[in-house]
């Protein structure tokens, strides 16, 4: 009884974030005072160096004029790829396997259009019913380009329990007409991180292409992707990776596949040394730069220069670690305080869940919306979740402790009942 009452005590939260090595990078990143933020996992908090990161720009822009682009510190037209290399630990990449470039839809849509070649019977993609609706709309439209009816050719795995995916499920639906598979390595839901060296061993088994969805997985798990064989993937990096709001994506390109073609080719897509020939014949780059299509936002992109070298600093098998002992301690004060308010954890509780919690309760919308009046910041998701991301750079264990001690008395209190239960317009 005695070490329940001390793991439910402040005094234990406290000694936790003592002990937490990842602790002083807290210091690197603007938290507004008395506020708790735990939407990381839609937004990321700014830190120092993203800020001072896009004051160098701007002062390249103001010192340099066009001249910005192959001069200063951080010349614009290499900065897409200096960026891959430097996030491709965060993939097990290599280098030139990563592109910082475009948004996921817009990445999504190129790695598609370049690699989705119906042949014979394989006219299909997998997905899944629980999906982001992004990737649903881009898949759709790559499959009506290409004259095929979505209703038909794109395959939707169904959830069993509306939260999670069962992986035999998705190797059952790698049939003899599937010519791809996009999946999200963890579900944006329920958190649930998918085995995708499994799925990618099982897709190459079968002849089929298989792509990831990770922007709920970049900078919260540690990946390897080359090793692990995946064709390609793509994701945002204003969630876990803290690239500012509209900051831009990034792809994945397996480099056994370097010298296909784009689908979607422009003036990016070139070889740099050629780029400036002003051919009409397309040299395209000799790596994952050749799916790249405009010209990079290097306003958007800067925010990354200094967001990364927090990530290559605090090493990203440290930040799961965290991670998973930040959720941890979250799901056993929602056990120990939350047990008669209704709540239901609806994410994986063991180690097959990523960076953030998912809970479901009637009243989700109008609950969220005390929290805010409390100054703690969660994720509404429509019809009833709560989303609940403790980032292991920024968050601590007294603030998970604060967060459930206060949702505690606004159940107990009922406080939020003075409010709608229905989101805002943007949730």
């Amino acid at each position: 009884m005695s070490a329940q009452i001390e793991q439910n005590s402040l005094e234990f939260a406290q000694k936790l974030d003592q002990q937490d090595p990842l602790s002083h990078f807290r210091e690197e990143f603007y938290i507004s005072a008395d506020t708790i933020y735990l939407d990381g996992n839609s937004l990321g908090l700014l830190s120092k160096r993203s800020e001072q990161a896009v004051h160098d720009l701007l002062n390249s822009w103001k010192t340099y004029g066009i001249d910005g682009w192959t001069e200063g510190e951080h010349p614009w037209f290499y900065l897409p790829e200096k960026l891959g290399g430097q996030m491709a630990p965060l993939l097990g990449a290599e280098p030139e396997e990563v592109i910082v470039t475009g948004s996921t839809t817009a990445n999504l849509h190129q790695l598609i259009a370049t690699f989705y070649k119906p042949k014979g019977a394989r006219t299909k993609i997998v997905t899944d019913d629980i999906t982001f609706p992004t990737d649903i709309y881009a898949l759709q439209s790559q499959l009506n380009l290409k004259g095929y009816n979505p209703d038909d050719h794109l395959i939707k795995v169904k959830s069993r329990d509306g939260h999670t995916l069962n992986e035999e499920d998705i190797i059952k639906a790698m049939t003899d007409e599937i010519a791809i598979v996009i999946l999200s390595g963890v579900q944006y839901r329920s958190g649930q991180v998918l085995d995708m060296e499994r799925l990618t061993r099982e897709a190459h088994k079968r002849g089929i292409l298989i792509g990831f969805d990770l922007c709920h997985s970049v900078g919260s798990i540690p990946h390897h992707l080359s090793q692990w064989d995946v064709d390609f993937a793509f994701w945002c990096t204003y969630k876990h990776l803290n690239g500012g709001p509209g900051a831009v994506g990034a792809l994945y390109v397996n480099k056994r596949h370097f010298g296909s073609a784009p689908g979607l080719a422009g003036w990016f897509s070139s070889d740099k040394s050629k780029q400036f020939d002003m051919e009409h014949e397309l040299t395209a780059a000799p790596h994952a730069g050749a799916y790249q299509m405009g010209t990079p936002h290097i306003l958007s992109i800067a925010p990354l220069l200094g967001s990364l070298s927090i990530f290559n600093e605090a090493g990203i098998e440290p930040i799961r670690r965290k991670s998973l002992k930040l959720t941890e301690y979250m799901m056993d004060l929602i056990g120990r305080e939350l047990s008669e308010y209704g709540f239901t954890i609806r994410n994986p509780i063991d180690e097959t869940r990523g960076g953030h919690l998912f809970m479901e309760h009637p009243e989700a919308a109008r609950i969220c919306r005390a929290l805010k009046e409390e100054k703690i910041i969660p994720d509404f998701r429509s019809p009833n979740g709560i989303r609940l991301a403790p980032v292991a750079l920024y968050n601590t264990y007294e603030e998970v402790w604060r967060t459930i001690q206060k949702l505690k008395t606004i159940m107990k209190d009922e406080t939020y009942k003075k409010f709608e239960n229905k989101r805002g317009v943007v949730a």
